[in-house]
């Protein structure tokens, strides 16, 4: 069976043990891709955006695991979602146009 991302969740949030351990392997894949941006950038905050920026159980997870995943173990980088909803990045490019 093939489920959709809000699918997932939607269970996820019901404790079932799959969709926990999806969004588990997800979360630690997320900080996995982020700990590189640290490495190499060294940033005070990441702002999330897109859909899944809009899971809120996302963040405690991300802040807490970041670091474990650092060159060094020692990160104070902070994950964050936007403040605009999820098309935060659209809305920005069109206050770039002239």
């Amino acid at each position: 069976m093939r489920l959709t991302g809000p699918e997932i969740i939607a269970r996820m949030r019901l404790q079932e043990s799959d969709a926990l351990a999806v969004f588990q392997r997800y979360c630690d894949r997320l900080c996995r891709a982020l700990a590189h941006v640290v490495n190499v950038l060294d940033p005070d905050i990441i702002v999330l955006g897109g859909g899944m920026s809009d899971i809120a159980e996302l963040y405690p997870y991300a802040n807490a695991h970041l670091a474990s995943q650092v060159f060094g173990r020692e990160c104070n980088t902070k994950i964050v979602p936007n403040q605009h909803g999820n098309a935060s990045g659209v809305r920005g490019a069109a206050w770039l146009w002239p």
